[in-house]
């Protein structure tokens, strides 16, 4: 699967799993958005990919990373170009910044 998506920053952060599921593999989500600095403004998304299961890691390919302590999530910004891509337990993010 390899998706492309339009967003000037993206937010990706883990999700709680279900209780009875013992797999390595964790829900993640990621978010879109038009503007720079998604967790300093109080705007929404403009979309939410949810990944329930099957992923246990994300490699990021090509684009300058911020780590937020606080929620321990991922913020890249000043996005030109990103795509996604699942493959084998892995989701790659790609892009042009």
């Amino acid at each position: 699967m390899i998706k492309k998506i339009e967003a000037k920053s993206i937010l990706i952060g883990k999700t709680k799993k279900e209780e009875d599921y013992e797999g390595n593999d964790r829900p993640i989500f990621l978010s879109t958005f038009n503007k720079n600095d998604p967790h300093l403004n109080c705007q929404g998304p403009i979309e939410r990919h949810d990944f329930k299961k099957g992923v246990h890691k994300i490699i990021i390919e090509g684009l300058k990373v911020d780590y937020l302590l606080a929620g321990h999530d991922i913020v890249i910004n000043d996005l030109k170009e990103l795509t996604l891509e699942k493959e084998k337990g892995h989701l790659i993010i790609r892009g042009k910044q």
